[in-house]
């Protein structure tokens, strides 16, 4: 194909006008999905004359995929601009697309166009995969009109998956367009991200994904979509543990700030969790009650770090050890019976009702609230 070079720092990367029929033979559309047991959610059943539908379910599943699940109605939308757009050009934009082949570009008279090598497996997209997936069915629908467009697009090549993931989140990072959950999940392979917060999401992805831990496959990684029953978002516990990891950096940062060493600290969420489930037996993962609810685990992640800061060594007999001083706790089950909590614990608000679950934790346990863990509201 036709391409232009072009050059920015170290970067090198092309543009191409890519007739729609060719592209799409050459792209993999590609989502990422969670299940209870940490592989593949299977598609939901589809009506078998609902050619949308089945196209998304028949999209890629792939926990090295980057992109989540096509929204069917964005999908719809954008289709339906193609069939009523006249003058408006259908995709104005770049698609960005990625291989981790290295392409061979021969210049013309040395300048920075030239003819540029298609790869030999199919792209992935790295940004414009609805707008790819409803030229796919405005191709069924209406091919002459179809076969006239010819999609702007930037292709990066030569590099590994990592780079993909990483331009993907530079794109998408906004409130609006990346789930806050997603975005924990690719901390740890984006460049850029502050080390204090790949730390706290290689705890966040051990607590999911660990046998031992007690919160395993009951952290919500999709936010609505997740059909499971969760106790809470990825991303309120990671904002908990961030807040833990930040407070100690310096600390960690003698110690060692690797996925090694964040299990260390994954070890001792682990064993106070376990603890407290075994002191609060009777309430722990009982929809009767309030402690495997949001509100009252990020508040025991702060009593987890405070009790951390004083006693987390040895790590042999930790959970008996913190179990003996959890105990007190067993006599604080009926306040966190779900019928008349808000009333029992009011609050302007979640902030303000976390921190006081957490000072009265922290009280009838007799562990010392850290200073440096104080935040407004408490």
């Amino acid at each position: 194909m036709i391409a232009t070079q072009i050059r920015q720092k170290d970067a090198v990367f092309y543009f191409a006008a890519y007739p729609s029929a060719a592209l799409l033979k050459k792209v993999r559309f590609i989502s990422r999905y969670y299940d209870d047991e940490g592989g593949s959610i299977q598609p939901a059943a589809v009506e078998t004359d609902n050619d949308l539908a089945q196209f998304i379910a028949r999209i890629e599943r792939s926990d090295k995929a980057f992109q989540r699940e096509l929204s069917r109605s964005k999908v719809a939308a954008i289709r339906n601009f193609y069939e009523t757009a006249v003058s408006q050009p259908p995709i104005p934009g770049t698609v960005l697309l990625f291989t981790p082949q290295k392409l061979r570009f021969d210049a013309m008279d040395g300048g920075t166009t030239g003819r540029l090598q298609e790869p030999e497996e199919q792209f992935l997209i790295i940004d414009g995969q609805h707008r790819l997936a409803a030229l796919e069915f405005f191709h069924r629908t209406h091919p002459d009109d179809a076969a006239n467009i010819t999609v702007p697009c930037v292709i990066f090549d030569g590099r590994s998956e990592d780079f993909a993931t990483e331009m993907f989140v530079i794109i998408n990072s906004t409130p609006t367009r990346i789930n806050k959950s997603h975005l924990v999940d690719l901390y740890e392979r984006v460049s850029w991200a502050e080390p204090d917060r790949r730390f706290a999401a290689h705890i966040a992805e051990m607590l999911y994904r660990e046998a031992d831990s007690p919160l395993r496959y009951r952290i919500n990684r999709l936010g609505g979509r997740s059909k499971q029953e969760k106790w809470i978002l990825q991303a309120e516990l990671y904002n908990e543990i961030h807040r833990w990891v930040k407070s100690a950096w310096k600390k960690i940062e003698r110690t060692g700030t690797d996925r090694r060493h964040a299990g260390n600290y994954y070890a001792i969420v682990r064993d106070f969790l376990k603890a407290a489930a075994q002191v609060m037996a009777e309430a722990w993962g009982n929809s009767a009650y309030m402690i495997t609810r949001p509100v009252s685990i990020k508040a025991m992640i702060r009593v987890c770090a405070d009790l951390a800061a004083q006693d987390a060594e040895p790590e042999e007999g930790r959970v008996e050890r913190w179990r003996y001083r959890l105990a007190p706790w067993s006599e604080q089950v009926r306040v966190f019976r779900a019928e008349g909590f808000y009333e029992r614990f009011p609050a302007k608000g979640q902030v303000e009702r976390v921190a006081r679950i957490h000072r009265e934790l922290a009280k009838a346990a007799s562990i010392p609230v850290r200073a440096a863990g104080r935040q407004k509201g408490e």
